[in-house]
């Protein structure tokens, strides 16, 4: 069922019901105080006639009527036989005084004209209705004529309710078609409204339904000037959609620049290959300079492959496992591992015991990284610093070289996945490009940040910073 139904239909179910109870509500409440006024009147009109037959034995009421209210007497003995009536007395059959008395029946059977009726308190008497001859209903109330401790007779007081029964009635029927014309209107009414604010959702599906069709990213929503959920969720989508444009476009170069550098080492090895194969009798150096550059080169595709490797598992999201590491040992062990590369440098450590949380492994990748780049591009001589310490709650791991440093237009792009300046790949002709990639990706997964500093020809800085550990105990 469409949304735009849906709302009207809980828009409209939800105004009949409160129309209703209001309704209800009022109608009870108008029939109860209807019926409770007369009997009011019938019951201060049998008392005003039996206050009069007490004293004198007769009353000028009970001769005269009150026609103005409609109200007529019926007068039995002690034994509860009738006696008289007056004028307007209607023809019924005489009631049985005692046994109203007895059984008190003073309600009502319209259940809605009960509905919140509040009993009229009267010290003797007693209700009951009687049906007429004409159809309509008569309200009779019954009060014995006491006087001492003689009961004289009974006094039965009548009215009838032919003119309150129909004002019930067409009132009834006013607001059951006031409802209905309420509830017509409501559904109409939230159609319309649900429909104007939803015109921008029917929007966005389309444009999402062309978007899926075509596979066209750079398709956008019409802007909503609108500050509600509407608009929000337009801004969210472009966004959404301009998320996606990069990320595709990031996809589609790195696909390219992957298939570009893994077809390299592969064209080496297959060309070397290739040669042995054709001349099995070539000289025994030339030999071993093939196989040499194929074992290069397949060392370099391994490298580029476990590479793409830990960036593929950063995209997919696989969650690290920290521990408490000691980050000073960490460097240590990076140190002697990258040893053989040392040769021709001078380097220089100043470490300070610290401890971060993290997954070692990692941080170990993002020393070597980071220290092979300072070492491969500083010349024979040069020197390489590294530092580590603790300030406040956080830890400052900083890499300084003397090498050939890296141009400013370069610099912004030095992070992105296969980007080698002009230097670094006349220098290095076999890297990836992956390896500043990588750090910063390790970097951003223990809740650190990462900068570069460099000038052309004055070295490079790189400083990392990570949140720190509280030292182990002991």
């Amino acid at each position: 069922m469409p949304i735009r139904l849906r709302l009207a239909l809980w828009y409209g179910t939800l105004c009949t019901v409160l129309i209703g109870l209001v309704s209800f509500l009022g109608f009870a409440a108008y029939t109860r105080g209807q019926y409770q006024t007369l009997d009011q009147v019938l019951v201060l009109s049998a008392n005003h006639v039996a206050a009069g037959w007490r004293e004198a034995g007769t009353s000028y009421v009970l001769e005269a009527d009150i026609s103005e209210l409609q109200v007529a007497f019926r007068l039995y003995d002690s034994y509860g036989h009738f006696k008289r009536g007056s004028r307007l007395a209607p023809p019924f059959e005489p009631i049985q005084p005692q046994k109203v008395l007895e059984q008190n029946l003073s309600v009502y059977a319209d259940p809605v004209a009960q509905f919140l009726r509040l009993p009229w308190t009267h010290s003797q008497g007693a209700f009951l209705l009687l049906p007429g001859q004409d159809g309509q209903r008569w309200r009779v109330y019954v009060t014995p004529l006491v006087k001492g401790q003689e009961t004289l007779g009974y006094l039965e007081a009548l009215t009838p309710l032919g003119l309150l029964d129909a004002s019930v009635r067409r009132l009834a029927a006013l607001l059951l078609v006031v409802g209905l014309v309420s509830m017509l209107a409501v559904f109409g009414l939230g159609l319309i409204l649900a429909g104007g604010a939803l015109r921008p959702m029917a929007h966005l599906i389309e444009t999402a339904q062309q978007i899926a069709r075509s596979a066209d990213l750079s398709m956008r929503v019409p802007p909503m000037a609108a500050r509600d959920e509407l608009g929000r969720l337009s801004r969210t989508f472009n966004q959404m959609l301009e998320n996606l444009a990069k990320a595709s476009e990031a996809q589609k170069r790195f696909v390219a620049d992957a298939s570009h550098e893994l077809r390299a080492p592969l064209a080496a090895i297959q060309g070397n290959l290739e040669l042995l194969r054709r001349y099995p009798q070539m000289p025994e150096a030339d030999r071993q300079v093939a196989l040499g550059e194929a074992e290069r080169e397949a060392l370099r595709l391994s490298r580029l492959v476990a590479d793409l490797l830990l960036l593929a598992k950063g995209d997919a999201g696989l969650p690290l496992r920290p521990t408490r590491v000691r980050l000073d040992e960490v460097v240590e062990e990076a140190l002697r591992d990258a040893d053989w590369r040392v040769e021709g440098h001078r380097l220089e450590a100043q470490l300070q015991p610290v401890w971060v949380r993290g997954d070692r492994d990692y941080l170990k990748q993002l020393v070597l990284n980071l220290l092979e780049n300072a070492l491969k591009y500083t010349p024979a001589g040069g020197w390489v610093r590294l530092e580590l310490k603790q300030q406040g709650d956080r830890v400052l791991f900083q890499v300084q070289d003397s090498g050939i440093g890296i141009a400013p237009e370069d610099l912004p792009f030095v992070f992105d996945r296969f980007y080698r300046a002009d230097k670094a790949r006349r220098r290095d002709p076999g890297g990836s490009g992956l390896g500043l990639s990588i750090a910063r990706w390790i970097v951003e997964q223990h809740r650190g940040s990462i900068q570069i500093q460099s000038q052309p020809a004055q070295g490079t800085t790189v400083r990392v910073v990570l949140p720190a550990e509280e030292a182990a105990d002991g």
